[in-house]
């Protein structure tokens, strides 16, 4: 499914979106230059009072394209590739849907890629939010965030009479390189992003040992090839941060080495330790190294190679905890966006290649 912007509408899925950004329009932006980002434009930004939605919300973006809701086991996947955003003008306008304090932040970073990263990380989420709301109640700009005591952070949701915000779970991930946000209903989600070429500055092993279980280790020790082992080291690593973020605790209440990542194997119906060079359909779980005999089968996991340069792990909660359903997939859907530019849906196609954990990718 792709999604572009032209005169005066578009079809998603056999429907109209109408009152869409002009074709003259993007084409100015699809124009602009090579991305340089300039802070004092930030500092001399005039601050926009936060208003009700309309429908038009500002003069020069469209509206969102409207999106339903995950359904139950779940999850929505919603991805940028940074260098893909070029327009100068654009990222201008996205800068005007963040806070007075991201812009602040913003505007104190160094480095002019990290800042582009940081940018289109704040717009995706905010988009991506805002795409949920029926009857487009909610301007991305006008959405507030707050953190939990453990600093994972959430919508803080203005309830009111008329309106009741839906039970939306979400979290991000990004690279220089990939910028990306995932959503659940009802259920806490975590996700990480890694590039598939990165590099250590320390040796494999010994970074495995000072922050990995026991069993990883040994796991990664018994790996002769170099190249293997740095990229079995990523995807664990990938899939272990998705894990302590959906927990949504911090680091330091759910460190690296206090628990084993494993990899059921449905065909031959035992555990093994996590290994992803074997085609056989896995089911990934969580053992704790206080109890190993304890695996939690609560979690979901999904392990994904995208738009073949970054490695992306998915953990969300089962919809019941209280033991789950056995080897139920992860139903997925992922999206490719620049926002109010292009929606391509890519799941089920060649940018999004199931590596391990059960999924059906739809």
């Amino acid at each position: 499914m792709v999604l572009v912007l032209g005169a005066g509408c578009c079809f998603v899925k056999g429907y109209v979106v109408e009152h869409l950004l002009h074709f003259r329009l993007l084409a100015k932006l699809s124009q602009g230059r090579m991305f340089s980002f300039v802070s004092k434009r930030l500092s001399l930004m005039m601050m926009t009072k936060v208003c009700c939605f309309q429908r038009n919300f500002s003069s020069a973006l469209p509206p969102l394209v409207p999106v339903k809701l995950p359904s139950k086991m779940e999850t929505h996947f919603w991805y940028v590739l940074p260098d893909e955003v070029k327009s100068e003008s654009l990222l201008s306008q996205y800068s005007e849907l963040l806070s007075p304090r991201e812009k602040k932040n913003l505007y104190h970073m160094q480095g002019d890629q990290f800042k582009k990263s940081a940018l289109l990380a704040r717009v995706l989420v905010r988009t991506t939010i805002a795409r949920y709301q029926t009857n487009c109640q909610v301007n991305p700009r006008s959405l507030k965030f707050k953190k939990t005591i453990y600093g994972k952070p959430e919508v803080d949701w203005e309830n009111g009479d008329k309106w009741c915000p839906p039970p939306l779970h979400f979290n991000i991930s990004h690279t220089s390189s990939l910028v990306a946000c995932g959503v659940t209903v009802n259920v806490p989600i975590g996700i990480d992003v890694e590039e598939k070429q990165r590099r250590l500055k320390n040796k494999i092993l010994a970074f495995a040992k000072r922050y990995f279980s026991p069993d990883e280790v040994k796991l990664l020790t018994a790996i002769s090839d170099p190249e293997i082992q740095r990229q079995e080291f990523i995807k664990l690593w990938t899939l272990k941060e998705a894990y302590v973020k959906a927990v949504g605790r911090g680091f330091s209440a759910a460190p690296f080495n206090t628990f084993t990542i494993r990899a059921r194997v449905i065909k031959m119906g035992g555990f093994h330790h996590f290994d992803t060079q074997h085609s056989e359909a896995s089911e990934i779980v969580v053992e704790s190294s206080d109890d190993p005999e304890n695996l939690t089968s609560n979690w979901q996991f999904a392990l994904l190679d995208l738009a073949g340069s970054h490695y992306a792990a998915i953990c969300m909660e089962k919809e019941n905890s209280a033991g789950g359903e056995a080897s139920v997939p992860m139903r997925l859907t992922v999206w490719k966006t620049i926002p109010f530019v292009e929606d391509e849906r890519v799941s089920g196609t060649g940018a999004v290649v199931p590596i391990s954990g059960l999924i059906k990718q739809l």
